[in-house]
């Protein structure tokens, strides 16, 4: 039984989920808001915040763990530890926002932007 299991499988297998997560975030952090589905961007936010607590931390562990999180991309972690986490030194936690845009014309899927605060 799965109670209380928060993640969210996304009819997705394991690489190609950890994958859709990894570049969700990447654009997040390089443009600060992007405009996707409500189902990805409910189960991104959550890394999103984890990332950023890493960053709030500072240390090279943390360093490390976000290269390893964000795919070996170097300039996304330099800005997330130099511009993006020092904003939020006040902050404990709530880092991302979803904003309602309505449905997708296509197929009428609910749209969002997902946004740091």
């Amino acid at each position: 039984m799965r109670h209380q299991r928060d993640r969210r499988k996304l009819s997705r297998s394991a690489s190609h989920r950890k994958a859709l997560f990894m570049n969700l975030a990447r654009e997040v952090f390089n443009h600060e808001r992007i405009r996707t589905t409500e189902a990805k961007a409910k189960a991104t936010a959550p890394e999103i915040e984890r990332l950023i607590t890493l960053a709030k931390r500072g240390d090279l562990h943390a360093r490390r763990q976000a290269l390893a999180s964000l795919g070996q991309d170097k300039f996304v972690v330099y800005k997330l530890f130099e511009e993006i986490a020092p904003r939020y030194t006040e902050r404990q936690g709530g880092y991302t926002r979803i904003l309602k845009l309505g449905p997708r014309s296509s197929d009428a899927t609910e749209m969002v932007y997902l946004e740091l605060v």
